[in-house]
């Protein structure tokens, strides 16, 4: 039998400090909220640098996903909400110092944006679509729409980087603003869940890639990720190392705990420090399936959000 000492009643689970209600919709969310903020970034980005007939994929052919992992993660975040038909609640009011408002009010503007940009390359990226259906030639309003789009084309990308950067940013300051959570209440995570999205978009983007030259820019790309996020999470862990107590114990989890297998071996080891290796071996000329990493980086990805929710409501601070 264990015995534990209770120093307050508000050690005391399932009544205060206790939280355990995020499961596995939200870390779904999450990623694909990551996933989608890295690939519209670069599609804005290169678009902006007029490479969009030397990098196809990345401004046109990748950003299909995005429509769809941004209406899957809002579908994830509305499976998990208790009162689902109150959600529209966010949207009467902005409160500056709310990661969640903030969150809320950046997916009304990227979610839209993200189907109109793929539709100003309806006739480019569904010509099959087009024939069989016509429905640029049957409603002419759709194709002076899609006209419309493609001359402001420009000005979507402007306002999608921006917003990108913010989305990508907002997945990790979600959990950091939870400051009675000494895992998560850590400055770094904004930063590390926006290189961790990057990376994922540009992996995707690796995996969709028809050409070579894609692949090899992407690869170089992703490996600088690779390397900020390495070094974003070791600085993660010594930012705990040099906290309190109760956070020298929430990492615990992470090195020494229940999450230390699924966070060093599937996230730093699969998910990060294999596919770097590999994209430098095959960035130095040996002949390696690019798309081998690019899946591992997007597995890892997935698991360290998986851990991060998961590990974080666990820790607590004692009172």
């Amino acid at each position: 039998m264990q015995e534990e000492l209770f120093t307050s009643g508000r050690h005391i689970p399932n009544i205060d400090p206790y939280l355990q209600i995020w499961h596995w919709p939200i870390s779904v969310y999450l990623f694909l909220g990551g996933l989608a903020a890295g690939i519209l970034f670069f599609a804005a980005l290169f678009y902006l640098m007029g490479k969009e007939k030397e990098y196809p994929t990345v401004v046109k052919n990748a950003t299909i996903i995005v429509p769809i992992a941004l209406t899957l993660g809002l579908l994830a975040l509305l499976y998990d909400l208790t009162h689902k038909i109150y959600f529209w609640q966010l949207y009467t009011n902005f409160r500056i110092e709310s990661p969640m408002s903030w969150g809320a009010w950046v997916l009304l503007a990227v979610t839209p944006l993200s189907f109109l940009w793929v539709f100003s390359y309806y006739s480019v990226l569904f010509p099959k679509l087009e024939n069989k259906f016509q429905l640029l030639t049957k409603f002419k309003f759709l194709k002076s729409f899609e006209v419309y789009l493609k001359e402001n084309r420009k000005y979507m990308a402007y306002a999608l980087i921006p917003l990108t950067l913010i989305l990508g940013v907002y997945t990790g300051i979600l959990l950091s603003a939870f400051n009675a959570r000494p895992l998560w209440n850590n400055a770094i995570l904004g930063p590390l869940f926006l290189v961790s999205g990057l990376s994922t978009g540009a992996a995707t983007i690796i995996l969709m890639a028809k050409t070579s030259a894609e692949k090899h820019l992407f690869s170089k790309i992703d490996v600088g990720l690779v390397i900020i996020e390495l070094a974003l999470i070791a600085h993660m862990i010594m930012g705990y190392y040099a906290g309190s107590q109760v956070q020298l114990e929430a990492m615990q989890l992470l090195v020494a705990g229940d999450f230390t297998v699924m966070f060093f071996g599937f996230v730093v080891i699969l998910g990060l420090i294999v596919p770097l290796i590999i994209e430098v071996i095959e960035l130095m000329g040996f002949k390696v399936p690019v798309s081998i990493p690019a899946i591992l980086i997007l597995i890892g990805g997935l698991v360290f959000r998986f851990v991060m929710v998961e590990a974080g409501q666990l820790t607590r601070f004692l009172y």
